[in-house]
């Protein structure tokens, strides 16, 4: 089924800027279902965890742990515990928001969807993932000597080395989005068959859509994984001298 987007325009010194209104309001939801859910998960702390709320709390800071250590030392690696704690837990439930249902207005745009299925999210949480590598590379090393990384094992790999930097905010953030986006192009094909196609349709295609959902949630938690993943190998690729 082909839907719609709907878009706001600002024009900023000529240039004009087109926003995505059913992205961002997305991006927002989101938000403010990872902070509320946060919220009631840890509302009741104890130092002798007696509900399963903060013993799954508990687990996924454990969780986040075990990456940031697998790639950096701790006593370095601790200051992106909450930071790589909040990305995993926002980019999970942006992955799985759109899975549970859609909505369409009556001027067939699409307004509820996962917000990574939209390549400026992925790109643009991306992009923010390599500059911050860059920041910490040069706040560990100093600028000099972060510079000089580039020119080495031999300086002409300069080049290769700046191209990288390129291909890894592509990679980063495109794999989020492709998987995504696919998920969510199926579900839509799927949902189109069951309400449309009649009792043979409905037959038919809803037991394949409640197993795609299924998987989906798996590929949406596999993909903000291997997102904080990536990331925690970059930052140990700019902050350590042996790489």
């Amino acid at each position: 089924m082909d839907h719609g987007t709907p878009t706001y325009e600002v024009n900023i010194g000529g240039i004009p800027i087109v926003f995505d209104l059913a992205t961002c309001f997305m991006i927002v939801v989101t938000c403010l279902v990872v902070f509320f859910l946060m919220f009631f998960l840890t509302r009741n702390l104890a130092i002798k965890p007696t509900g399963k709320p903060q013993l799954f709390v508990e687990w996924l800071m454990n969780f986040v742990k075990g990456i940031i250590s697998s790639n950096i030392a701790w006593r370095e690696g601790a200051r992106f515990h909450f930071f790589a704690l909040t990305l995993i837990s926002f980019i999970f439930m942006a992955n799985f928001i759109g899975i549970p249902f859609t909505f369409v207005s009556p001027e067939n745009n699409l307004w509820w969807k996962s917000p990574t299925a939209d390549p400026t999210v992925t790109l643009t949480l991306a992009g923010l993932m390599i500059v911050l590598t860059h920041y910490y590379g040069v706040k560990m090393k100093g600028i000099k000597e972060y510079a000089k990384d580039y020119a080495r094992p031999v300086w002409f790999l300069v080049p290769i080395k700046i191209l990288e930097e390129f291909t890894y905010n592509l990679t980063l953030g495109l794999r989020l989005y492709g998987n995504i986006y696919a998920g969510e192009i199926l579900l839509t094909l799927l949902l189109g068959l069951v309400t449309t196609g009649g009792v043979l349709g409905f037959v038919g295609g809803i037991v394949p859509m409640m197993v795609w959902q299924g998987f989906k949630t798996f590929i949406g938690a596999l993909q903000a994984f291997i997102f904080i993943m990536l990331s925690m190998v970059y930052l140990a690729h700019k902050m350590q001298d042996d790489h």
